[in-house]
């Protein structure tokens, strides 16, 4: 009976224990969670200001002669130099000879031509006297200017009808313009510099031969240079022509002015751009073909905002801080250049604006701004 009392008892004693523990445990108060403080984003920004704003269009380009000439020949013969040695580099003034090709054959056949003209008047000229007395010292005082030496002068009028007709039986005229395409051949021997300059290359030397067609070499003008750039279409309107364009190279240290000398009506298909040039009048310490920077000066945007443009996100939008949090905010942007934004509507005085890339952020979030 004792043996089967206790196996009971010890059961209850435990069972008792349990239901005591789980009743203090239920009486135990549960800590209090703790709420996180809110995250608050720490941004730089700036406060925004109307104002107007100078605008500037950046364009790259290489510096290059406005007129470089080939040299061409047009006709037959050994190359001789000139005033000066033809070869690169070689520099020249206006009105140098810069090379010639050998004219004996062409002058001895102008020089027989011009005796042949001498001839055919010398037989007219009696006939004139006797003929027409008041037209002969004309003529005679005509045949006594020609010189071999000398550029034929200009044939004179004859008046009368008869004369013409005894001028064109002895080839007076089929002589004189003989001759004088003859002096348009002998001025082809000479290569004469039309500006100052230099010799950009020359494709066949003094002692050559060159032949109808050959080309000699290129010279380019150093008085006129220009910069060739590429400018998007919609710059163009921007573009304050009264003011100099600022010039630059990140090659040679220095600033020169420069004016737009003309731009091209005809856009790049591909790229949507029109070629524009860029004169320097003073070019000194600049080489030909050199690579430089104009800052071209734009017209006034009035009352705008000037801000970063890493501040703008999707295009058009922008992030203030408005009592705390963030401001996603749609602007008008007059225009982008290479560092900035010109803005013109959506923000006014005084709005604090982000001015640093930002991700993972949304309007309402938590904002403080670093000034």
């Amino acid at each position: 009976m004792k043996r089967t009392i206790m196996p009971v008892i010890v059961i209850s004693i435990l069972a008792i224990g349990m239901i005591g523990m789980l009743v203090l445990s239920s009486m135990k108060e549960e800590p209090r969670k703790q709420t996180p403080p809110p995250r608050i984003k720490v941004v730089n920004s700036i406060v925004t200001e109307s104002v107007n704003n100078p605008t500037v269009i950046e364009a790259f380009g290489r510096l290059t002669s406005s007129q470089p000439i080939a040299l061409i020949s047009e006709v037959n013969g050994t190359i001789e130099k000139g005033k000066i040695s033809f070869q690169p580099a070689q520099s020249f003034n206006k009105g140098d000879l810069i090379v010639k090709i050998d004219d004996r054959q062409t002058k001895f056949q102008l020089n027989q031509t011009k005796s042949d003209f001498l001839s055919a008047l010398a037989v007219v000229l009696p006939e004139i006297k006797i003929d027409f007395p008041d037209e002969y010292d004309k003529w005679q005082n005509y045949f006594n200017s020609i010189s071999f030496e000398e550029e034929i002068p200009e044939l004179p009028n004859a008046a009368n009808q008869k004369v013409k007709l005894f001028l064109t039986r002895f080839n007076v005229y089929k002589l004189y313009f003989s001759i004088k395409n003859l002096e348009i051949t002998l001025e082809k021997h000479y290569f004469y510099a039309p500006f100052s300059g230099t010799i950009q290359s020359a494709d066949l030397r003094e002692g050559s031969t060159a032949r109808v067609g050959s080309k000699l070499g290129d010279i380019i003008n150093l008085e006129d240079m220009e910069v060739e750039i590429s400018l998007p279409v919609t710059d163009v309107k921007w573009i304050d022509y009264s003011k100099p364009v600022k010039i630059t190279s990140n090659q040679i240290s220095g600033t020169w002015d420069g004016k737009i000398k003309r731009i091209s009506d005809v856009v790049d298909n591909q790229n949507q751009t029109v070629t524009a040039y860029i004169s320097i009048p003073n070019r000194k310490g600049l080489f030909n073909g050199i690579f430089l920077k104009a800052e071209i000066p734009g017209k006034i945007l009035d009352d705008s905002f000037s801000i970063p443009r890493k501040s703008i996100y999707s295009d058009e939008y922008v992030y203030l801080i408005k009592n705390g949090k963030l401001d996603y905010r749609k602007v008008e942007i007059a225009r982008k250049e290479t560092e900035r934004v010109l803005v013109s509507d959506g923000i006014t005085n005084g709005d604090t604006l982000v001015t640093e890339l930002m991700q993972g952020v949304s309007s309402g979030m938590l904002a403080k701004p670093i000034l």
